[in-house]
Formats: C-alpha cells, structure tokens, sequence
C-alpha cells in the first residue's frame, strides 16, 4: 500500500481528493496546512505528495523545497495543486522540486492518472 499526503487548506478539497484515491492501493494522511504537512511527512514518509501552493504556514513550494533537500526524502514524488496557472507559477513550482503541476479545477481522472504517473516515474 502506498501512501499519499494530502496537504490543502480546503477541506472539501481535500475530501474530493481523497475520495478519489480511495482504495485498497492507497494510505491516505491529510494536513489543513504547510506546518502540520511538514510534521506528516516526516512521520509516514509518503510516496507522493499533493501540496497545494497557497496555504497557512510553509507554502507548497516551501515544502517542496524542503523534501528535495532531505536526504532522505529526496525520493518523494510531489504533486502540486493549485489554482496558479500562470506559466512562472509552473515553472516556479517545477524549480521547487514538483514532478507535477495541477491547476485547479481538475477533474478526478486527471488527479488519479497524475498520482500514478507520478509514482512511476
């Protein structure tokens, strides 16, 4: 079983997440922010993180920076969630570390093929 954080300040955001995910395949650990997500990540030590850019404490890309510079969180996969779509906000987010980047609105099979190509990378 593979286990996904969900780091979102929405909570109807992070239940549409995670029922999306919902399955025997997946743990699924949320946060409601950036500080609470750092503390999950390195308690479970996710497969793949769904970070949203915008939220209380570290931002999404402050976390995405943080995984690539722990040793041994360098193998995460990130995926960042955001309504910023602007082409520097990708490239912003691509720079942090993510190996996605989702703009919200998304739809559910986007968000399920995105985890799964994430883990395959």
């Amino acid at each position: 079983m593979k286990t996904v954080l969900i780091a979102d300040d929405e909570r109807s955001l992070r239940l549409l997440v995670s029922a999306t995910l919902a399955s025997d395949e997946y743990q699924i650990v949320e946060a409601a922010d950036g500080d609470r997500a750092w503390e999950l990540l390195l308690r479970y030590r996710p497969e793949v993180a769904i970070l949203d850019v915008m939220m209380p404490g570290r931002t999404g890309l402050e976390l995405a920076r943080a995984i690539r510079s722990v040793l041994d969180l360098k193998a995460m996969k990130i995926v960042l969630l955001t309504a910023k779509t602007q082409e520097a906000d990708v490239q912003a987010g691509l720079a942090a570390g993510a190996d996605l980047y989702l703009t919200k609105p998304f739809s559910p099979l986007e968000l399920l093929s995105a985890v799964e190509q994430a883990l395959e990378l």
